[in-house]
C-alpha cells in the first residue's frame, strides 16, 4: 500500500493537480497504514455542473482507483448560504426547493464519475442539508461560532477580497459552515481529507482549525490548481457559454468541440488534467504537438477521452460522425437527432405553408446573402451548397424530395457558414 500511495501522490504532481497539501509527509503515513476516506464538496448553484468541476471529481476517482474512499458532497444546505470565495459580488439566493431539485441533479451526475457499489471501496453520496438544516440558531453561535474570530476569518482571501465591495453575514458565515461540514464528515465518515480548488485554502484549513478545537482528530486538506488557458481566456467557458456536462445544455458535438479547439500551449496540460492516459502516451501526443500541430492529433486525443468519460463511447461516435459531416460538408449521413445537435448553435429559419422553395428566396430569408444580387452572385460563383451539394442553377427550386428526414434542409455559403431552415 505503501508504494502504491506514493505513485498516487506522483502521479498527481505529475499531472499538475497539487497545488497546496497541509502536512504532507503526515497524510502519506496515514495512507499508507490504510486506505483513508476524502471527500470534495459541489454546491448546487445550477440545475448541473460544468467542467470547471471536474478537476476535484477526478482528483476523487483517482484516490478511489488507488483503493481509497472518496466521499462527494452536494451542498444542499450550504447552496443556499452561498460561497464568497473566488466572486467579487454577492450571490443571488435561490428558493429551497430549487436547490433540492439541482441537488438530485448533481447526485445523479458525480454517479458517472464514481463507482458507488460493486467495489471494496465505494464511493457515498451525501447532502450537508442533513446535519445543517437541523441546527438551531443558539446551538450554531455556542457550539461552533465560538471558535472562530472574526479577526481570524477577515483574514481569510475568501473574505478579504470582498470587503471593498460589502460581504453580508450570510456569505459571511459560509466558511463556518464549510468549516463544521469537514467536522462532521470526519466524526461521523471518518473522513480525513478534504480537497478543493485553490480559492478553498482559508475554508479548507479554517474546517482543519475547528476540528482541533472541536478534539475531531488527525485531517488534512489539499487543494488543486485553478485551471488557466494561456491565451489568458477563461477555462470552461465557450463563445455560447457555460460548458457544461449536462448534454442538454451543452450538446455531445458543442462539448467534444471545445475540447477539439484547445489552444496547442494548452493541450498537454489538459491531457494531464483532464484524462487518465499513461504518461507514454502523453509524451508521445506532446511530441506531435511540437512536430506536427497541424494534424491535432493531441487535440482529437483530448476530445474523445473526456467526452467519453463524461458522455459514454457512443457520445464519442455520434460527435465525431458530426465533426466529419461537417468538415467534408456532406451531412446526409447524419441522422435527425444528430443533424439538430449539429447545427443547434447556427441560425436556424422556420419556413411554414410551402412545398416549394426557390433556393434564391431561401438565401435571402435565412439571411445568408445580404441582397438578391449577393445571392445570384454566390450561386454562380459556386459558393452555395443545399444539403453538402454544390448548386449553381440560379432558378433552382428546393421541393420536398430535397428535405432531410422530410422536414430540414443545410444551407452552405462558403466553407463554414451554415443555415439550418425548417419546413413546417
Amino acid at each position: 500500500m505503501a508504494r502504491l500511495d506514493q505513485q498516487l501522490l506522483d502521479n498527481l504532481e505529475y499531472r499538475g493537480l497539487i497545488y497546496q497539501t497541509t502536512n504532507r509527509e503526515g497524510l502519506l503515513e496515514k495512507m499508507n497504514k490504510e486506505p483513508i476516506v476524502l471527500y470534495g464538496g459541489f454546491d448546487p448553484t445550477a440545475d448541473s455542473l460544468h467542467i470547471g468541476h471536474l478537476l476535484p471529481i477526478l482528483v476523487l476517482r483517482h484516490f478511489q482507483q488507488a483503493g481509497h474512499k472518496p466521499i462527494a458532497l452536494v451542498g444542499g444546505g450550504t447552496g443556499l448560504i452561498g460561497d464568497p470565495s473566488g466572486r467579487s459580488t454577492e450571490r443571488s439566493l435561490n428558493t429551497s426547493d430549487t436547490v433540492a431539485l439541482w441537488t438530485e441533479r448533481l447526485k445523479d451526475q458525480l454517479s458517472r464519475f464514481l463507482d458507488f457499489e460493486g467495489t471494496d471501496n465505494p464511493a457515498k453520496l451525501v447532502s450537508n442539508y442533513d446535519w445543517l438544516a437541523p441546527l438551531d440558531i443558539i446551538t450554531f453561535l455556542r457550539d461552533i461560532g465560538k471558535n472562530f474570530t472574526v479577526n481570524y476569518m477577515l483574514g481569510k482571501d475568501s473574505v478579504d477580497s470582498r470587503l471593498a465591495n460589502g460581504i453580508s453575514f450570510t456569505e459571511f458565515s459560509y466558511m463556518i459552515l464549510q468549516s463544521y461540514d469537514f467536522y462532521r464528515l470526519l466524526t461521523d465518515h471518518d473522513c480525513s481529507l478534504q480537497i478543493g480548488g485553490s480559492d478553498q485554502w482559508g475554508n479548507i484549513t479554517a474546517g482543519l482549525d475547528l476540528i482541533g478545537k472541536m478534539g475531531g482528530g488527525d485531517a488534512y486538506g489539499m487543494t488543486l490548481p485553478l485551471v488557466t488557458k494561456s491565451d489568458g481566456k477563461k477555462f470552461g467557458k465557450s463563445e455560447s457559454g457555460a460548458v457544461w456536462l449536462d448534454r442538454n445544455k451543452t450538446s455531445v458535438y458543442a462539448f467534444y468541440q471545445f475540447w477539439i479547439n484547445t489552444d496547442d500551449n494548452d493541450v498537454v496540460k489538459f491531457l494531464k488534467y483532464f484524462t487518465f492516459l499513461e504518461r507514454e502516451r502523453i509524451a508521445e501526443l506532446e511530441q506531435a504537438v511540437a512536430e506536427r500541430p497541424e494534424k491535432r492529433e493531441a487535440q482529437r486525443e483530448l476530445a474523445r477521452e473526456v467526452t467519453r468519460l463524461v458522455h459514454g463511447d457512443e457520445a464519442v461516435v455520434s460527435a465525431e460522425k458530426i465533426t466529419q459531416a461537417l468538415f467534408s460538408g456532406d451531412v446526409t449521413q447524419l441522422s435527425e437527432a444528430e443533424l439538430v445537435e449539429a447545427l443547434q448553435d447556427m441560425p436556424t429559419t422556420v419556413v411554414t405553408g410551402q412545398d416549394e422553395s426557390p433556393l434564391l428566396e431561401l438565401l435571402l430569408e435565412t439571411k445568408a446573402a445580404p441582397s438578391k444580387r449577393q445571392a445570384r452572385e454566390d450561386i454562380e460563383k459556386g459558393a452555395v451548397y443545399l444539403n453538402g451539394q454544390r448548386e449553381q442553377a440560379i432558378d433552382f427550386v428546393l421541393t420536398k424530395e430535397h428535405r432531410l428526414h422530410g422536414k430540414y434542409a443545410v444551407l452552405r455559403r462558403g466553407k463554414k457558414n451554415y443555415f439550418l431552415v425548417k419546413f413546417e
